[in-house]
């Protein structure tokens, strides 16, 4: 069977329980299960902490796992990125007090940095040439300056909302740039069927978010210029109508460009378009 990794709480545990669902695969009936088997499709789920996901997985203990881009970067493991997933997405900052003098990457120099991914910290840093002292901490970091362990913090960024009621002020470039990815472990060869499936599965899950179904009825002599507005993956599928000087044409476009699409090609002479959501896809 195929060992696979989830989060069992935080940020990206619901969007990776939904999309592994979306895919197909069995969850957990009860939150207290840790592991679950799906004999169906041949795969284990193993519920672990997200920080323990990339270093399980580096290690070889579970075949592939759903975990951040920070946090796979901040174990240090050889755990091996396999495909983004669109969820999860954040940013990874320096932030210090709003009446702190500490405004630019080279004020930090000397000072203490309190953060959960003290790895991650302290290569960007020496990427840079600051020397400073990163501050291991488990949680809460946005109040380590007040209690007086740090004089700034390094942690991650959704909104800021919560470091600035902090009384927090971000500033610097990003550190990183992260989202929930898919990794595997060195030990799993990346053409390994099983490897392969998920991928599909979740791609297809990526697809189906992603774009709809286009269906409308176009004059024959404007059939050309409809393609050009929406050309598919491949190619529309066109169908002769009763009346033979009309087409019916289905296409999968981008759902964010949906009333885009439609205004143009009711320009072109297009008529009944219809949007249909997709469920499932095999790209």
């Amino acid at each position: 069977m195929l060992r696979i990794a989830v989060p069992n709480k935080g940020m990206l545990s619901e969007p990776a329980w939904n999309m592994l669902s979306e895919a197909g695969y069995t969850l957990r009936s009860n939150p207290r299960q840790l592991v679950v088997e799906d004999p169906d499709n041949d795969v284990e789920l193993f519920y672990l902490r997200p920080l323990d996901i990339a270093v399980y997985v580096g290690m070889g203990t579970i075949d592939v796992g759903v975990t951040g881009h920070d946090l796979l970067l901040n174990s240090g493991t050889d755990a091996q990125e396999v495909m983004n997933l669109g969820f999860g997405g954040s940013t990874f900052r320096f932030a210090a007090p709003a009446d702190s003098p500490i405004s630019t990457l080279e004020d930090i120099e000397g000072k203490r940095v309190g953060t959960s991914f003290d790895k991650l910290v302290n290569d960007y840093l020496t990427e840079h040439g600051i020397h400073a002292q990163p501050i291991h901490l488990d949680g809460a970091v946005e109040s380590s300056v007040q209690l007086g362990v740090a004089d700034l913090i390094a942690d991650v960024v959704s909104t800021g909302t919560t470091l600035r009621n902090a009384g927090l002020r971000i500033f610097g470039d990003p550190i990183v740039h992260s989202e929930a990815v898919l990794i595997r472990s060195p030990r799993l060869d990346a053409q390994d069927e099983r490897l392969q499936r998920l991928q599909r599965r979740l791609q297809g899950v990526l697809t189906a978010k992603r774009y709809v179904l286009m269906d409308f009825d176009i004059p024959v002599e404007k059939i050309s210029a409809a393609v050009q507005i929406t050309p598919g993956f491949e190619s529309p599928t066109i169908s002769p109508l009763h009346d033979k000087q009309w087409a019916a044409v289905r296409v999968m476009v981008p759902k964010a460009k949906v009333n885009q699409l439609m205004d143009q090609l009711y320009e072109v002479g297009a008529r009944g378009i219809i949007v249909t959501a997709i469920q499932a896809t095999r790209m």
